[in-house]
Order: structure tokens, then sequence, then C-alpha cells
């Protein structure tokens, strides 16, 4: 049998709902993404920013903050490992699965957990302090409403598979789905039986990822190089009289 003609014998297999939902689906999701972005970049470059309400209120937020964005960039790395490096190869580099299952657990559990924490924080102090408030638009309501529902999805999905549960391993599963994607031969059948935790965690995750370009999550895709090389602040001075020496980049006079 050719590779064409086995996939489509699993996407009969998978039905119609599946090939919706685990094919046509992450497709749609992945080229709003992009082409999103692209648009977003072209045509709101004002409007690419986190809208920081810092003046407004700090204790909470020097909490909330720092304790989401660990969490989330723990569970990122997380996710790429998992979903992006097969079993083969941590088996291969002296990893057995038993370990991989512990450490990935572990790991995983905590960055939820501190995710899920510092997001209640984040979302709170939005609803509580006045002027923050004021500042949220309906768009940014719709992004936390979809990001903590990804989120707690997700840990729910791994509380209840590996903590309460017997265990499951997504990576036979959930991760050689994720890469057909990408290989352009995708396997929707692989979906069709994983736990409906895990389903319901990777739709929520589609639908946020097709959200994501026309939010403030779009700062996440950015860094401010530009302040390694920009020149200092220039300041005004009332001395009339010229300094002998050549000024420094960034400190020439004006006037």
């Amino acid at each position: 049998m050719t590779a064409p003609e086995q996939h489509v014998t699993v996407a009969v297999e998978a039905g119609t709902g599946g090939i919706l939902l685990w094919v046509v689906l992450p497709y749609l999701a992945l080229a709003v993404f992009v082409l999103g972005h692209i648009w977003r970049y072209r045509y709101d470059k004002f409007g690419w920013t986190t809208r920081s309400s810092q003046l407004y209120e700090r204790r909470l937020l020097r909490i909330g903050s720092p304790l989401f964005h660990f969490g989330i960039l723990v569970v990122l790395i997380g996710h790429i490992g998992g979903l992006v490096i097969p079993e083969s190869w941590t088996e291969a580099a002296g990893i057995g699965e038993d370990a991989y299952h512990v450490a990935a657990v572990v790991l995983g559990t905590i960055a939820g957990v501190a995710t899920v924490g510092g997001l209640a924080i984040l979302i709170y102090r939005r609803r509580t302090v006045g002027p923050v408030f004021s500042a949220t638009t309906v768009n940014d309501k719709a992004m936390y409403v979809s990001l903590t529902l990804t989120v707690g999805l997700g840990l729910a999905a791994t509380v209840a598979a590996n903590v309460v549960g017997g265990g499951y391993n997504y990576r036979e599963t959930i991760s050689p789905w994720f890469r057909s994607i990408f290989y352009l031969q995708p396997d929707p059948d692989l979906m069709t039986g994983t736990p409906i935790l895990f389903q319901l965690h990777a739709l929520s995750a589609l639908l946020l990822f097709a959200f994501w370009p026309f939010t403030r999550l779009v700062h996440m895709l950015t860094a401010p190089l530009g302040y390694l090389t920009r020149p200092y602040i220039v300041y005004r001075s009332r001395d009339t009289r010229l300094g002998a020496r050549t000024p420094r980049r960034g400190w020439e006079r004006t006037g």
C-alpha cells in the first residue's frame, strides 16, 4: 500500500467529524495564525503592544506576572519537547519512558499550577482594580477566557490521566498527529481515540492560536532588540558654552 492510499484509508476510518476537527481545523488555525500576524504587523504596528497597565497598579502585577510568565514558559518548552521530539529520540539518548513520564508529569504539574495561579492573580487584578478594569477591552476579556480555558484543560488532562488515572502516553498518539500536520500527511485517526480532556485541550489550543494574532498576545513573538543599538536619550543643556571634546553618539548638541 502506498503512502497516499494509507492516508485515504485513515481519513475514512476517522470519519467526517474527525477530518474536520483534526485535519481542516488545524490547517485553518495555522493559516490564520501566520497570515493574521502578517496583517497585524503591516496594518497595526502601533497596536502591537502589551498595553501595559503597570502605572495603574504594581503590587499584584509583581506577583502575578512573573508567576504566569515562568509557568507558561516551562509549559511551552515541555509542549515543544513532547510534541516535536519523537519518543525514539529520547530513548536513543538514554532517557527511558518511565523517567521521561515522571519528569514530564512533575514539571508539567508544577508549571501548570504556577501558570493558573499567576493567571488567576492577573484576572483578579483586572477585575478589582478600577483603572485596570477600565483599560480592559472586550478583546482582552475574550483573550483571557480563551487562555484560561486552554491552560485549565491542559492541567486537568495532565492531572486526570497521569496523577488520578493510570497514566497516558500522549507521545504515541497526539505527538505523531501533531507532526503529521507539518509533514502534510495528517493522520486524524490518531486523535479519535485519545481521552476527551486531551481532545478538548487540543481544540481549545487551536482556537487560541487562531485568535492569537488579534490580541495583545502578539507581544510574545517580538523582542525589543532595538534598545541595544538605539542612541542615548538626548538632553538639552542651558549652558551656552560648547565643550572642547566631540560629543559621544546620542549626546550631540541640538542647538
